[in-house]
């Protein structure tokens, strides 16, 4: 009874709860001012509070900083460049080069796969916790998996030498320039019900 009670005595409405899921987007244009350090701590402080089956807290959180931001701009840049040409891979550089926070977010890797399955859903959970407190303090964020993301250097140019993790996002962070517009299904075409 006591844990009902608790529940009950939630800060925020269920609307309340529902309007800011609805209003986080994933935004890749920023503002150059980058959001305070101690904010990033609280957010990760949050996320930490995603559901881990066993709790194995599987996560893993890295600021990035400008060195190694560098490091992976230069990797990325000429991934672009083998791909699509030099011209598609400056573009993509001074876009990179704009945004004002990194932070990469890694899983343990675990030899059983059902385990292995749950982690990364328990850190995808911490994820959209990570950047639900961001976005209700007023940063945008944008997960993104791209490519460079997977290439065998990336996570040795990221500082990360654990070869039992890998990553799930690269996370920045910023100010927003714009928040873009989106839609979802109907709840009709996702939602069944069965007897």
């Amino acid at each position: 009874m006591a844990d009902r009670a608790v529940l009950a005595a939630s800060p925020v409405t269920p609307e309340q709860t529902a309007e800011l899921i609805r209003g986080r987007r994933s935004v890749d244009r920023f503002e150059p001012q980058c959001p305070p350090a101690d904010l990033i701590h609280a957010a990760v402080a949050a996320a930490r509070w995603a559901p881990n089956h066993h709790l194995t807290n599987p996560w893993r959180f890295y600021l990035l900083g400008g060195q190694t931001r560098e490091a992976v701009i230069r990797l990325n840049t000429a991934l672009v460049a083998e791909k699509r040409g030099a011209e598609a891979a400056a573009v993509k550089d001074r876009r990179w080069r704009a945004v004002p926070g990194w932070l990469l977010v890694t899983c343990h890797e675990d030899d059983d796969d059902l385990r292995a399955r749950e982690d990364y859903a328990a850190t995808a959970c911490a994820i959209q916790n990570l950047m639900l407190y961001l976005h209700s303090a007023g940063v945008a964020s944008k997960w993104t998996t791209g490519a460079v993301t997977r290439h065998a250097d990336f996570l040795p140019a990221c500082g990360v030498d654990d070869m039992q993790e890998y990553c799930v996002g690269l996370i920045w962070y910023g100010y927003a320039v714009r928040s873009p517009r989106t839609s979802r299904h109907a709840v009709a075409d996702v939602l069944f019900t069965r007897p």
